[in-house]
Order: structure tokens, then C-alpha cells, then sequence
């Protein structure tokens, strides 16, 4: 309530209580008294403050030590693993640097937009995504519940992510690298090549075969991998060291997992500057291909990379701002997080591309070399004329540029039998055309590159331990999306959940560390998030823009920044993002449909990925992922629409209110046009009845004003107070 105040006359009828009646009667005359009093709707199970039993010491609600803190945090939670192996990836294959218009123009219309709208929500109501979603529609309830169980199932696979990174991370502290060779065979006669890695090349045999030691298949399990297991024991270890104690913990982690991947990222964008052939792949790179923009697919799969590149619908964006001052300019976040997600993107794809560039040069020289023997050969076997091949042309020290003028000119002559030479024609570019991504691109095409780079060792310490930083933020806002909801709403100590969520991840991600677990990771990647949270976030728009009002969420982005927001931002949040995401909903069940579901499986007698569709029990999986992840939005929607459970003494949509700063909301209001305010003052009664009425509006006063989801909010009720300072709201 207000500081300086006149006094509220209200005329009472006879349930008023004494105290509170006296209370407000005597507000002149005991000022002192009653500045310190608190008006509260009472409710135990979630309010702003925690007062644990038997005490009267009130611990407020964590909050961030500082804006830096805050800002390193949800740049975190963006910025993940995807910036470095998706991106570059999607830029190479949808046209090289014209794809950054259409992402650029994504970001604006739904990128930025959406992020706002969480962070704003997240910080005007101060709860995690359970309590925020109950907050402005309990029928609605299920969204914030959804998001928990999106973040459960990406946090499962995610952090098996992380221990493959810690593995790699582990065995990079040797001279040369344990994937720099192809090991060597044994046996009673000679030494020999090991085939498998023979066939394929040294590092795509140190990731299937040493690290995963992988199965031929989803349905042979091959029991579990015991140096993945304890990779992702140590994983799970380190997220709830960081996360046992909240922010207060988790906030300091970030000031180096945050910062740390920008370090190693432009040293090595220096380091690869200086590298033979990184111009090559830079400009690959960036040569834009116009016809390819106009594709469909191109736009959809942007709009696919903007909207996980933010962390859209997973809760952790939400819970992080909760933990915000109500007066924090939520806009600057918004635009200076999403802004700094996209130059990241930019700058690991500057750094990816550089490296691919000097690998492609050493696979092109070594092209050369083979071919030129092939030459040679051919011209001793007199299948070729001494005649074609140009006087300056030295075969013992032949050039890329030579030998494709040599290229081009056996194949014009030898036109028709050119086939059956065998030559390849050894370009860069083709090299630079074969599109990786994911952990191709981390623990294949990276590493290979780095066994050629001086000190390697060194380079390769610093990018795994990249790796786990970027995974480990991204994590941090994942829990986070689990850990402040349940919370919020059930109360629980936030110690015991944390490890309790991580024991229960741990157990069920063994599933990811057997022989067969990669499989695993590829089927709740591709079928555990895109659709759920596409539903979610669509969900989240029109909760705030149909139920809650957006001229009445317009009044409060003003009450909180203290400035209107742009108009751009209402036409956006009302026909632009609802649509665009709606057209992104449809591409994406299209696509889901036109793709045959299935994985590439690592055939051990051919060294070669094959695809192999999913069994009946497989896509029995798949399917319940998808379900599972948005089956709680209906069943809240029917339990609260047809009043299943009761709430008569509070529930999960309840708000109190401390000092005209939102807390909690009253419920059980429908119906009851008279109730104003319920409960008593916590030093009034110890255990108070959150049902019972303290008093009423007099019969035949004015009709107060009703929040827009049709339920009265003491929020509003104070607003409309005479002589109310705005400050104090």
C-alpha cells in the first residue's frame, strides 16, 4: 500500500473483521504503525516471500546481483551449441550470405517480439512459467507445465552433449592426438591398418568407434558405454553444483561460461585468419546465392533457427526475468541479448568457415598429389600422350592451378573414355559444398582440422572446453526452466529439487550412453521440442494478446518501463507473430510428414552411414514424445474448465499482493461479484483460511473494474485508488 496516503474511506458490513477495520480506521493516527503494516492476500503455498514454519524472518525472492549478471545470464541460455554447428551450417546451404536477410528479417518480426513478451511477462508477474501462465488464465495453466517438460526432455539429450565434450575435452591433453592416426592392427604374421578407420578417415573412427563405440543399429543396445556414463555423471554433477543454490550460484558460474566461449571463439578466428586457405573458405562463405533466398525452405528454416537460437517456450527466459526489479527496461534486454545471439552466430560462423577453408586446402592438396601420380601412371602405361600435358608442367611439385589446366585438358581429349580414368578434378569449393553440422561438424570436420594446426593440443583443450561452456549455459537456463516453476508453485526447497531433478535426469539419460544411445539423442532432438514448443510459444501469444488484453499488457510495459513501447510491437504481437508462427507450425508438420522418419545408422563392415527407418516401437516413441511434451495443456484446460479439483483453499492460479507490487492473485472469484480481498494479515492469524471473505464491497457501490481474463485483481483495485502514487504500484 502507499506510503503517503490519505485514508481510504469504505463503509463495512458485518464480516469486516475488528482489526483490519480498526486498522484502516486509524490510519492518521498511527501512521508510524501502519507504514509498516502489510496488506496481503494470504497464501501459503505461493506468495513473494518464503516464511518458513514457526518463523517470523521473511526471505524475499532471490534476485540478480547485478544487470551484467542478468544479461550474461540469458545470453547463456541463447547463445548454446547450436550458434556454432547449426548456423554456419544453414548459412552454407541456404544461400551463404543472403541468408542473413531473411534471418535478419525473422528476427525482427518474430526473434525480438517474442523474446520482449517473455521477458516482460516473466518480470511483471515475478514467477516461473507455471505461475505466470495460471496467472492470466488458469484454464491456460498447462502451458507453463508444457514448457517444463520440453526442458526435462532436451535436458536429457543436452547434457549428453556435454559429456561427449568433457570426453573429448579429457583425452585432448595428449601430443599428438589420440584421433590424429588411424591405429594399427596386430596380429601374428604383420602390422596392419585397422580396415574400419582405413575406410573412412582417423577422426570419424576415434567419434564412432572410440568415444561411442557405437551399435549398427536403434534396437541393439550393446549395454551401456562406461566412459560416456561417467562423462555424463560428471555432466550432471557440475549442473547441480551450479544450480543448488539458485542464482545466487548459478549467477557467478556465468561471468565465465558466459564469457569464456567469445574468448576461445576470437582466438580462434586470429588463429585461423593466419591459416593457408581460410580466405577460401570466408569467401565461400559469404558469397551470397540470391536464387536460393526465394525458396520456401529457406525462410521456414531461418524462422525454425530464430526461434530455438532465443530459447523461445522453454521457461527459462521467463524464470530468469522473474528474478528482475519490476522497473528493469525489459526492451534494452530483449533487443541487446537477441542482437548479441546474432553476432555470435555471425562470429562462429566466421571462425567454422576459416577452419573448414584450411582443411578443405589440405584435402585439396593431397586430391592433387593422388591424382597427379594417377597422371603419371597413365602417361608410363601410354593410356595418355606425352602431348597433352604442357612443357611447364612439373609433376613433382604440382600446383592446384596446374593440375586442373592439366584436368581440363585430358578431359576434352579423352572425351569419351575420360570415366574410365579415374581423375578427379580436386576443387576447394567442392570440399567447402559438403555441409556439416552438429556433432559431424564438432567432433569430425573440427578436430581433424585442429590435428593440423601447430600446438594442437592446446587448440583442441580450448574448444571442447568451449563446448562445455556454451552447453553448460544453455543447460543453466534449461533447469532453471524446471527448477523456479515447481518452486514457485509447490514450494519445495529449492535444494532438494535441484538434486533430486538431476538424479532422475542422470538415471534416464543412461539411455544415451549405451552403444545405441546416439540414435537416442537424434530422436528426442528431431521429435522431443520443434512441434511442442512451436504450440507453446503460439499459446503463449494469445494468452497475453486475447485473454490477458494487450492494451491492458500495453499500460503495463508503460507502467513498467516507464515509456510506451513502440506501436511496432502491438501490430507485431497481434497479426504479424500469431501468423508467422502459425505458417512456421503447418511448414514444420509438412515437413515431419514429407521426411521418412529415421536416423543414419554407422555400418561397421562399410564405414558408412546408412538411414534406417525407425521400428514400430521407435516411432511408438517419437509419437509419445511429441504427446507427452503438450498433453498438459488439455488436461489442465479440462480439469479447471470443468472444476475437477478443488480450489477453495488456494490453488496454483492464486496472487497476493504486497505493497501494490503483484504477488499473488485471488481465485474462486467467479461468482462472487462482491469479494474484494481474502485472507487476514499474517500477524493477525498464523493459519489463516484462504476462502474465507475479511470484508466486502458495500452492496450498491460502483462496479469495479475486472482484470481482462474476467477475474478481479487487487492490482487493479489499487490502481484506481485516489491519491495513489504510480511509484508505488
Amino acid at each position: 500500500m502507499p506510503k503517503n496516503s490519505k485514508v481510504v474511506k469504505r463503509e463495512l458490513d458485518d464480516e469486516v473483521i475488528e482489526s483490519v477495520k480498526d486498522l484502516l480506521s486509524n490510519e492518521d493516527s498511527s501512521d508510524d504503525a501502519f507504514k509498516k503494516s502489510e496488506l496481503m492476500v494470504d497464501d501459503r503455498e505461493e506468495k513473494d516471500v518464503d516464511v518458513e514454519e514457526g518463523s517470523d524472518v521473511e526471505d524475499e525472492r532471490p534476485a540478480w546481483n547485478s544487470k551484467l549478471q542478468y544479461i550474461l545470464a540469458q545470453v547463456g541460455f541463447s547463445v548454446g551449441l547450436g550458434n556454432v554447428w547449426r548456423f554456419p551450417y544453414l548459412c552454407q546451404k541456404n544461400g551463404g550470405g543472403a541468408y542473413l536477410v531473411p534471418y535478419l528479417i525473422l528476427l525482427l518480426i518474430i526473434g525480438i517480439p517474442l523474446f520482449f513478451l517473455e521477458l516482460a511477462v516473466g518480470q511483471r508477474i515475478r514467477r516461473g512459467s507455471i505461475g505466470v501462465w495460471n496467472y492470466i488464465s488458469p484454464k491456460l495453466g498447462g502451458i507453463g507445465f508444457a514448457s517444463c517438460v520440453v526442458c526435462f526432455f532436451v535436458a536429457l539429450y543436452y547434457n549428453v552433449i556435454i559429456g561427449w565434450s568433457l570426453f573429448y575435452f579429457s583425452q585432448s591433453f595428449q601430443h599428438p592426438l589420440p584421433w590424429d592416426q588411424c591405429p594399427l592392427v596386430k596380429n601374428s604374421s604383420h602390422t596392419f591398418v585397422e580396415p574400419e578407420c582405413e575406410k573412412s578417415s582417423a577422426t570419424t573412427y576415434y567419434w564412432y568407434r572410440e568415444a561411442l563405440n557405437i551399435s549398427s543399429s536403434l534396437s541393439e543396445s550393446g549395454g551401456l558405454n562406461w566412459k560416456m556414463t561417467i562423462c555424463l555423471l560428471a555432466a550432471w554433477v557440475m549442473v547441480c553444483l551450479a544450480m543448488i543454490k539458485g542464482i545466487q550460484s548459478s549467477g557467478k558460474i556465468m561471468y565465465f561460461s558466459s564469457l569464456f566461449p567469445y574468448v576461445v571463439l576470437l582466438c580462434f578466428l586470429i588463429r585461423g585468419l593466419l591459416l593457408n586457405g581460410s580466405v577460401d573458405g570466408i569467401r565461400h562463405m559469404f558469397t551470397p546465392k540470391l536464387e536460393i533466398m526465394l525458396e520456401p525452405k529457406v525462410w521456414r528454416e531461418a524462422a525454425t533457427q530464430v526461434f530455438f537460437a532465443l530459447g523461445l517456450g522453454f521457461g527459462g527466459v521467463i524464470a530468469f526475468s522473474s528474478y528482475n526489479k519490476r522497473d528493469n527496461n525489459c526492451h534494452f534486454d530483449a533487443v541487446l541479448v537477441s542482437f548479441i545471439n546474432f553476432f555470435t552466430s555471425v562470429l562462429a560462423t566466421l571462425v567454422v568457415f576459416a577452419v573448414l577453408g584450411f582443411k578443405a586446402n589440405i584435402i585439396n592438396e593431397k586430391c592433387v598429389i593422388q591424382n597427379s601420380e594417377k597422371i603419371l601412371k597413365l602417361l608410363k602405361m601410354g593410356n595418355l600422350s606425352q602431348d597433352m600435358i604442357p612443357h611447364h608442367i612439373n609433376f613433382s611439385s604440382i600446383t592446384a592451378e596446374d593440375y586442373n589446366l592439366v584436368y581440363d585438358i585430358i578431359q576434352k581429349v579423352k572425351e569419351e573414355e575420360f570415366d574410365s580414368l579415374g581423375l578427379k578434378s580436386c576443387q576447394i569449393e567442392d570440399e567447402l559444398n559438403k555441409a556439416v553440422q552438429g556433432t559431424g561438424l564438432a567432433f569430425i570436420a573440427f578436430t581433424e582440422a585442429m590435428t593440423h594446426f601447430p600446438a594442437s593440443p592446446f587448440w583442441s583443450v580450448m574448444f571442447f572446453l568451449m563446448l562445455v561452456n556454451l552447453g553448460l549455459g544453455s543447460m543453466f537456463g534449461t533447469i532453471e526452466g524446471i527448477i523456479t516453476p515447481i518452486v514457485d508453485t509447490f514450494k519445495v526447497r529449492k535444494e532438494i529439487l535441484t538434486v533430486i531433478c538431476c538424479l532422475v535426469a542422470f538415471f534416464i539419460g543412461l539411455i544415451f550412453v549405451q552403444r545405441s544411445g546416439n540414435y537416442f539423442v537424434t530422436m528426442f532432438d528431431d521429435y522431443s521440442a520443434t512441434l511442442p514448443l512451436l504450440i507453446v510459444v503460439i499459446l503463449e501469444n494469445i494468452a497475453v494478446i486475447r485473454i490477458y488484453g494487450i492494451d491492458k499488457f500495453m499500460e503495463d510495459l508503460k507502467d513498467m518501463l516507464g515509456f510506451s513501447p513502440s506501436q511496432y510491437y502491438y501490430y507485431m504481437w497481434k497479426y504479424v507473430s500469431p501468423f508467422v508462427l502459425l505458417c512456421l507450425l503447418v511448414a514444420s508438420i509438412v515437413q515431419m510428414g514429407l521426411s521418412p522418419p529415421g536416423y543414419n545408422a554407422w555400418i561397421e563392415d562399410t564405414a558408412t552411414e546408412e538411414f534406417h527407418s525407425y521400428p514400430t516401437w521407435g516411432m511408438i516413441v517419437c509419437i509419445s514424445l511429441m504427446v507427452l511434451a503438450i498433453l498438459p495443456v488439455p488436461i489442465v484446460f479440462m480439469v479447471r474448465h470443468c472444476n475437477l479439483i478443488d480450489d477453495s483453499s488456494g490453488s496454483l492460479a492464486s496472487v497476493s499482493y504486497k505493497r501494490g507490487r503483484i504477488i499473488k492473485e485471488p481465485v474462486n472469484l467467479e461468482g462472487d461479484s462482491t469479494s474484494l480481498i481474502h485472507g487476514k494479515s499474517p500477524s493477525e492469524v498464523p493459519s489463516p483460511n484462504f476462502g474465507k471473505n475479511i470484508y466486502r464491497k458495500q452492496t450498491g457501490s460502483p462496479t469495479l473494474d475486472t482484470a481482462p481474463n474476467g477475474r478481479y485483481g487487487i492490482g487493479y483495485l489499487m490502481a484506481d485508488m485516489p491519491d495513489m502514487p504510480e511509484s508505488d504500484l
